[in-house]
């Protein structure tokens, strides 16, 4: 075995196995919310997965799942003709149509989302929003007496998923690959970051449209550039929606470890007197147990 099946294995290994459960759960929620808001039975209608699962970048054991529910623009002007918060109430009616599903699951409010908290781990964050003429969403924000703000997923989404495409589905397991890095290293970065960051990056990649066995140069080249990103810099723009992304701690010292890590695995797998273990090893410092041994 050499270096393409390697990282045809570690990226086997991080996709999500439990698709099904998700499934059926957002299904559920999906449901509810449409026969409370919409008069409606559907279970797909009205409700887009976002975040990473919806960007298709999320890997296995993912927590949190991202849900926006768009509700009729009549709720919007009922709450925001609402005496007091009227976004805290909008959440709250929310969460109340969801108890009626999950009557013995931990529902609560939790910033702009509604969170749903199951006992294997799987979170659910549903986002109530209503869509605008840009096809932005508003959402709402109960904090400091309640404002409306506004998001907008779907480009960022659709941005991903084409440029994936003309880089020989290269992009999306550069994310996931990073996503087991950050969760190995405990690295300060939001998983929107990584996406952002990998778009980027993999434009200028020279081998971006080659196989598996150019991506021990994609993940050291990566590494490289991460780590000569500006210390400085506060936030960065998303694909798509060029919304800001905001920083959430220094990266770079961590992705320049990682770059040399990456150097001696790309050197050893290299010469024929040593052994393969050897190399994997290095690039399981990096990845962790997910990369095969």
């Amino acid at each position: 075995m050499g270096v393409a099946e390697w990282f045809t294995g570690f990226n086997q290994n991080l996709i999500i196995q439990d698709g099904g459960t998700i499934s059926s759960r957002y299904k559920a929620i999906t449901r509810r919310l449409n026969t409370d808001f919409r008069n409606s039975n559907s279970d797909t209608s009205h409700s887009y997965y976002v975040g990473s699962y919806g960007r298709n970048t999320a890997i296995k054991g993912i927590s949190d799942l991202d849900i926006i529910f768009e509700l009729p623009y009549e709720v919007y002007t009922q709450y925001n003709n609402y005496s007091g918060n009227g976004q805290s109430a909008l959440l709250q009616q929310v969460r109340n149509s969801m108890q009626k599903t999950y009557s013995t699951t931990s529902i609560s409010g939790n910033g702009q989302v509604v969170v749903v908290s199951f006992q294997d781990g799987i979170t659910f964050e549903v986002v109530p929003a209503f869509i605008n003429t840009d096809k932005s969403y508003t959402y709402p924000d109960p904090n400091n007496y309640g404002s409306w703000k506004v998001t907008n997923p779907k480009p960022e989404i659709a941005s991903v998923k084409e440029r994936n495409a003309s880089c020989n589905n290269n992009l999306i397991p550069l994310c996931r690959m990073m996503r087991a890095w950050k969760r190995e290293w405990k690295v300060p970065i939001g998983g929107l970051l990584i996406d952002t960051l990998a778009y980027q990056f993999i434009n200028s990649f020279p081998h971006k449209d080659k196989s598996y066995l150019y991506y021990d140069f994609m993940c050291r080249d990566f590494f490289k550039w991460m780590s000569e990103q500006d210390p400085e810099q506060e936030f960065w723009k998303a694909p798509g929606s060029n919304q800001k992304v905001n920083g959430k701690g220094l990266f770079q010292a961590k992705a320049k470890k990682c770059y040399n890590l990456s150097l001696e695995a790309i050197l050893i797998a290299g010469d024929s007197n040593k052994k393969d273990t050897t190399a994997k090893q290095k690039w399981r410092e990096i990845f962790g147990t997910e990369y095969p041994s």
